[in-house]
């Protein structure tokens, strides 16, 4: 199966050596230094179960690569536009394109049901650049568990013990194809998974990304030291509680075990991804991540006063480092 990873990142750099080691022909768009030591060098991962070191395919340029059976879309939000204006030359007329991506997606509500089903979310994609440039059909939905990072061109580190990819149909369907890529993902060492409801999964990684995330950004340190704050844990769990109250609106089915949510957290030394993008100057995922839940929020009539304070202040630190407009 030919599979491209656009945007070979710690997330999905992870993600091409495990489809390479499930037995697809995977390909990968990268950039800069790290595109030019897997060039040279193919892309090693560091993980639990070992450290493997495989070729694939790498590039700066997806016309290179010519049309796959499926592309996986791992980078950070702020970048769509730019996968939108590029993405044609890897598709045909039968692709499905996952996206693996933190917070709300741009296809949210795609096949929804109710008031908001196919609504646009400005935000997220703007201007319905993604939604113009694959069409109906194609998406799917994508959630990640594997705290990663790379820590050197070509070299990813993953600390997370059991890595997790989750993928689902936006319309609730189990698919073929679904699960065909998540078996990929289960033969290549980590645990691929196919569900119905990847909404509610979405919602799942979400909830704790929020309150971590917002705390994070405005203290500069990761949830082992947030929570050692009993006023930064309150405070979580009142977002976790608004946030799951936003989801329960829109028909997902979160879990509510916020307690545990903060106490997994609490030996956590992983800064957030948001928090690693604020500190290398990087543009940050502000709106999939903590405006989006927002805007449904609002249209869903939730009220979420802290989240909306503590994504305020979090706009406010991201400006003032001019990482988000």
């Amino acid at each position: 199966m030919k599979l491209c990873v656009y945007g070979a990142g710690a997330i999905g750099g992870h993600l091409a050596v495990r489809l390479h080691r499930g037995g697809a022909d995977v390909s990968v768009i990268a950039r800069g230094p790290h595109l030019t030591a897997i060039q040279a060098k193919g892309l090693t991962v560091h993980a639990v179960d070992g450290t493997f070191t495989v070729p694939v395919r790498a590039t700066a340029n997806p016309a290179e690569l010519g049309p796959q059976d499926a592309v996986f879309v791992t980078v950070k939000a702020p970048a769509l536009p730019q996968v939108a204006a590029s993405i044609a030359p890897l598709l045909k007329a039968d692709t499905s394109v996952a996206f693996v991506m933190n917070g709300i997606p741009w296809w949210y509500c795609n096949h929804l049901g109710g008031p908001l089903d196919g609504r646009s979310l400005p935000r997220v994609d703007p201007g319905d650049v993604m939604r113009t440039a694959l069409g109906p059909g194609r998406t799917i939905g994508g959630v990640v568990y594997s705290a990663s990072a790379v820590v050197a061109p070509g070299v990813v580190e993953v600390e997370q013990p059991k890595s997790r990819i989750i993928l689902g149909e936006p319309d609730g369907t189990l698919s073929d194809r679904v699960k065909t890529l998540a078996g990929l993902i289960t033969a290549g060492g980590i645990s691929g998974e196919a569900t119905p409801a990847i909404r509610t999964e979405i919602w799942n990684k979400l909830i704790s990304n929020l309150a971590g995330g917002t705390l994070a950004v405005l203290t500069g340190t990761a949830p082992k030291f947030i929570y050692t704050e009993p006023a930064a844990e309150a405070a979580a769990l009142r977002m976790m509680q608004e946030a799951a109250a936003i989801a329960q609106a829109l028909g997902a089915d979160p879990a509510v075990n916020h307690a545990q949510r903060v106490a997994n957290h609490k030996s956590m030394e992983h800064k957030p991804s948001i928090l690693q993008d604020l500190e290398l100057g990087r543009p940050m995922e502000v709106d999939g991540m903590f405006d989006a839940p927002l805007a449904l929020a609002r249209l869903a009539g939730v009220e979420a006063p802290t989240l909306e304070l503590l994504v305020s202040l979090c706009k406010l630190r991201a400006r003032a480092s001019a990482l988000y407009q």
